[in-house]
């Protein structure tokens, strides 16, 4: 059989399902199957427009926010920490030992530790000057 790399200038959802099939095999057999499931918490405005919010997914045991978003003239009413609340609730009804997330430097990782989150890695130079925290925040201890 002959093998040969390809770089998709347009990579289709297909390309990435490919991918993930034999790595999501592997996973399972390794550590049984993820139970991944969507999380969505979101703000809306008077006439119903989500306007932010929360978005991310479990899996694993663990929360993963993927974006956490308030817009800018909202900020400062404690929306922030009501989104992680109901995400750590969510968390806590699937099982789940933690959530985990990452921000940039510019971003918010002083709310996030305010909330008892803790930087678990650092990513240098992401973007180049500046920097990108992984952080955590268990659960169960």
């Amino acid at each position: 059989m002959t093998i040969e790399l390809h770089v998709a200038d347009a990579p289709t959802a297909e390309d990435r399902e490919a991918v993930l099939a034999p790595l999501r095999l592997y996973n399972e057999a390794m550590a049984g199957p993820a139970r991944t499931e969507p999380v969505a918490i979101l703000l809306r405005d008077a006439d119903g427009h989500t306007i932010g919010g929360l978005w991310g997914r479990s899996g694993y045991d663990w929360l993963f926010v993927e974006y956490l978003a308030v817009p800018q003239a909202l900020r400062g009413q404690r929306l922030g920490s009501a989104l992680i609340a109901e995400a750590e609730r969510i968390a806590r009804a699937r099982g789940c030992c933690g959530l985990w997330l990452d921000t940039f430097a510019f971003q918010a990782r002083g709310f996030y530790e305010k909330l008892g989150f803790t930087v678990f890695g650092t990513l240098e130079d992401h973007p180049r000057g500046s920097r990108r925290f992984f952080l955590s925040k268990r659960l169960d201890g």
